[in-house]
C-alpha cells in the first residue's frame, strides 16, 4: 500500500553543491564535485562528477557528467560518460549519449539514444545483398 522511498545512492562521494528547490539559474555551470539540482536551471551543466536531478528540478539544458540520475525532468541534451539513470519521476525530453541507460518504471524518456561502449567484434556482421546477374 505504501510504497517505500528509493534511497540516493551516489557512488564517487559526497554531494557537495545543491541547487535548492526555490532557486532558479541561468548560466554555464562547471563542477569538479557532485552537484544536485532541485530548483530551475537554464544552460549548460559540465561536471566530472555525478549530478542528480531532484524531483522539483525542471532543467533546460546540455549536461555533461559522469553519472547523471533524473528524479525530475530535463530537456534539452544528456551526455553521461558512464551512466544516466532515469528514476520513476524522472522525465527526459532530450537527446542522449550514454555507456549505460536504467529506466525505472514510470520514467520518461523521449528523445534520440546513442549507447557508446559496444564493441565492433560483439555487433553482428551486416548482411551483402545478393549480387544479381548481368544478363
Amino acid at each position: 500500500m505504501f510504497r517505500k522511498a528509493k534511497q540516493l545512492v551516489i557512488t564517487g562521494g559526497k554531494i557537495e553543491t545543491i541547487l535548492g528547490a526555490n532557486t532558479s539559474f541561468e548560466g554555464h555551470l562547471k563542477t569538479d564535485g557532485n552537484l544536485r539540482i532541485d530548483g530551475a536551471y537554464d544552460g549548460v551543466i559540465e561536471g566530472v562528477g555525478n549530478i542528480v536531478v531532484g524531483e522539483t528540478a525542471r532543467i533546460a539544458a546540455e549536461i555533461r557528467a559522469h553519472t547523471i540520475q533524473v528524479w525530475g525532468q530535463v530537456t534539452g541534451k544528456i551526455v553521461a560518460a558512464e551512466r544516466l539513470e532515469i528514476l520513476h519521476t524522472g522525465r527526459v525530453l532530450a537527446d542522449i549519449e550514454v555507456k549505460s541507460l536504467l529506466i525505472d518504471d514510470g520514467g520518461i524518456f523521449r528523445g534520440a539514444c546513442i549507447i557508446h561502449g559496444a564493441r565492433p567484434e560483439d555487433e553482428p556482421p551486416a548482411e551483402e545483398a545478393p549480387s544479381v546477374p548481368e544478363g
